[in-house]
């Protein structure tokens, strides 16, 4: 669909820490960039980004890697889509086909749905220029004092109040029917008949942090029905995951570190008007954890904006315990009595508003107190009651210093002794750790026996193996993983020069002197995954080695340079003869080091280039796992630090894993010998000589593989020696 120059120009134009920052606020720390993960709840900070090497990681849940798998893993789309949005970011050109009939009928049901979704934003934008969008809608917003900048901001639009006007152009502009109404944007009556659900209404986009629309919610402007209808659950939307205007506030409450909540559309694009940016909505549900968990990548600090009634402020008081926990700083502002954000900033100049906000903002904590006792009066039971849901409050909150600061303010506020409360928080503190170590157990439970509790989704960016089985437990599968990880980490690095039949001069790799390592003693990955990964390596080898070849032409011209400007330097010095010769030997052997070190980052980055943003999830998957894993040298090293440099204990270090996985399986054929010849018949000399001459060689195999892995570290010298005497033998 996409042609490989163009894919590699995407690839190579795409910066991860500019991707990520579309959904997560990063902030540096040293040479990476940390951040909260977008992939799972948490509130410390376990996302890394690095610039250098192109590459994401959640050190908790496993996720990230390269811009590409970024996108398909955050926005669960195919490797085909996540290119496209990654072009469209970047404004690069991407010249498509047009999809022939069968291959539209390929697509999946979600890309069809976002598709129809944007179709149905613009069709909705478009009709605010027909007639009865001009008379109904723009009058309506007008009066609602929404100016054409924030109509063309928000994509307000308009749905006709004509039956089945979209639905009819939808139909018409190739979208089925199951998509228009999978979507929300048809709906079909008890007889039967299909109709616009949105028709007549105000039409409010939702659009998530990427761009993308999501859903819909649309307001009668006519009195006919409900006052919203909002689009149903579905594959691309989750209302307890998304926020009103978090598209269009996610920069700004990066920049003032902070974010506005309010309740309604109107309630932000009144705001918005008023210039204040950074502020969004939970139209009109309950705030969520994910809702939360949303903020919190762009800001730790939040502001609940309530209207002036006094019963839709306590209802709505329930989930700051949730926004506490989090580890977020909330305060609140009450507005005066029958006021909304939308009226109120109506009513004020910009400037006036943002000076009411700053005055009124109060403690979520002290905003509580004052709520709950208002009403509580004489009431010694309504008291307590109050008192036991501010100490839920405060024993949310998981900084400990933190919490002694609230309990002394309440101390006071409350009139009650400060161990007291002391006390008394400790003990909810205690019941919301556990219950938190047994949801953590729980879902701890659902990953390992997944078949057991509840389905799991299948997601595009996560490879899927449905025919053969593969056993985490067994004893191999640790140690596979580990050399298949190391030959995606080095396998193109090389090893030592050499000639070819031709006489050409060549370099043989750390991958190839495994596979033949693996070729002689005729062992495969059991993992057909592993084997998978490890045979595509093996393949694309060729293509890395014309690469190189490639690439070490402009090595040769930017080496070309710097010894000319080595030499001018020199020429420009006032030094003896000898002084010169040495200066310049010295010069050589710098640009020598250099021309060893160009050669090795384009070998080590290759594999993650190619595989990291790789159609095949498979092949994007133990890629990214495996340049995600830190380096952990054998402690065998630490007998030889001085002598060795590296990158030889680097490749050392392979070749032990893989002594290591052979190892285990001699151990694996020794069990069995050994369970033979315990269940062997009396009577059977024969086949017990047999057994035991064949367990007295294995013994003595594994004592020579135990001197290789404990005793001794192999060199790339001593691999080289002993790869010619195996092909002298042979």
């Amino acid at each position: 669909m996409i042609d490989p120059a163009t894919v590699q120009k995407i690839k190579d134009t795409a910066d991860i820490v500019e991707v990520v920052s579309d959904y997560v606020h990063l902030v540096r720390r040293g040479s990476n960039y940390m951040g909260l993960c977008p992939f799972h709840n948490e509130r410390t900070p376990s996302f890394s980004v690095n610039k250098g090497r192109n590459f994401c990681y959640c050190f908790s849940c496993h996720k990230g890697g390269s811009p590409v798998n970024f996108i398909m893993e955050k926005e669960g789309i195919s490797y085909h889509e996540a290119l496209l949005q990654l072009a469209k970011k970047y404004g690069i050109d991407v010249q498509e086909r047009e999809l022939s009939p069968e291959e539209r009928e390929q697509q999946t049901r979600r890309e069809g749905m976002l598709v129809a979704n944007e179709w149905a934003k613009n069709y909705f934008v478009s009709n605010l220029e027909k007639e009865d969008g001009k008379q109904i809608a723009l009058s309506y917003l007008y009066g609602r004092h929404v100016t054409p900048e924030a109509i063309k901001a928000f994509n307000l639009g308009y749905a006709l109040d004509k039956g089945t006007d979209y639905t009819d152009e939808g139909l018409r502009k190739g979208f089925s029917l199951e998509i228009l109404k999978a979507t929300g944007l048809t709906g079909t009556s008890q007889q039967g008949h299909n109709y616009d659900r949105f028709r007549g209404r105000i039409i409010f986009p939702i659009i998530n942090t990427s761009g993308k629309t999501v859903a819909f919610g649309g307001r009668d402007i006519k009195g006919n029905g409900a006052k919203y209808v909002n689009s149903p659950e579905s594959e691309v939307y989750s209302k307890s995951r998304e926020l009103y205007g978090i598209y269009q506030a996610k920069s700004d409450m990066v920049k003032e570190n902070k974010c506005y909540l309010v309740e309604g559309y109107l309630d932000v694009i009144g705001m918005w008007q008023s210039g204040i940016r950074n502020v969004v909505a939970s139209s009109g549900t309950a705030l969520t954890d994910g809702q939360i968990t949303l903020i919190h990548r762009f800001t730790d600090n939040v502001v609940l904006i309530y209207d002036g009634d006094a019963a839709g402020i306590k209802a709505s008081l329930r989930g700051i315990d949730m926004l506490l926990a989090h580890n977020l700083n909330v305060k609140a502002v009450s507005l005066p009595e029958g006021e909304d954000p939308d009226s109120l900033s109506a009513k004020l100049t910009p400037q006036e508003l943002k000076d009411f906000l700053k005055e009124n903002e109060v403690d979520i904590i002290r905003f509580k107190i004052n709520v709950l006792l208002n009403e509580v009066k004489n009431d010694p039971q309504k008291r307590w009651q109050a008192v036991r849901s501010i100490v839920e409050s405060i024993a949310h909150i998981s900084d400990k210093i933190k919490r002694d600061i609230y309990i002394q303010e309440c101390s006071e506020l409350l009139d009650i002794k400060e161990s007291t409360l002391s006390t008394e928080v400790a003990k909810a503190r205690y019941q919301i750790v556990e219950q938190e170590k047994v949801k953590r157990r729980t879902e701890d439970l659902q990953k390992k026996f997944p078949d057991t509790t509840i389905p799991q989704n299948e997601s595009i960016a996560t490879p899927q193996n449905d025919t053969k089985e593969i056993n985490p437990d067994s004893p191999l599968y640790p140690l596979e993983k580990e050399l298949l990880y190391n030959c995606l980490k080095y396998g193109y690095l090389s090893l030592w020069e050499e000639e070819d039949i031709e006489g050409e001069e060549g370099f043989s790799t750390v991958i190839e002197y495994i596979s033949e390592e693996l070729s002689i003693d005729n062992i495969t990955f059991t993992n057909p995954d592993f084997e998978f990964v490890f045979r595509q390596l093996l393949e694309m080898l060729p293509a890395f080695k014309q690469d190189l070849k490639a690439n070490e032409k402009s090595i040769e011209e930017k080496i070309e340079q710097k010894r000319k400007e080595g030499h001018d330097k020199i020429a420009q010095r006032s030094i003896s003869l000898t002084e010169i010769k040495r200066e310049e030997s010295n010069l050589e052997k710098y640009l020598l080091e250099l021309v060893k070190i160009e050669k090795e980052h384009f070998s080590k980055n290759y594999i993650l280039d190619k595989f990291g943003s790789h159609e095949d999830a498979l092949l994007r998957f133990h890629t990214n796992q495996a340049l995600a894993e830190k380096h952990q040298l054998s402690t065998l090293f630490t007998k030889n630090k001085e002598s060795e440099k590296e990158e030889d204990k680097i490749l050392s270090n392979i070749i032990t894993s893989l002594n290591v996985l052979k190892n285990g399986i001699i151990d694996l054929q020794l069990k069995s010998l050994m369970e033979e010849l315990k269940n062997l018949e009396s009577g059977q000399q024969e086949v017990e000589r047999t057994l035991h001459i064949r367990i007295s060689e294995i013994i003595k195999m594994r004592s020579r593989m135990a001197k290789d892995i404990g005793d001794r570290i192999l060199s790339p010298l001593s691999m080289k020696a002993n790869r010619s005497r195996f092909r002298q033998q042979s």
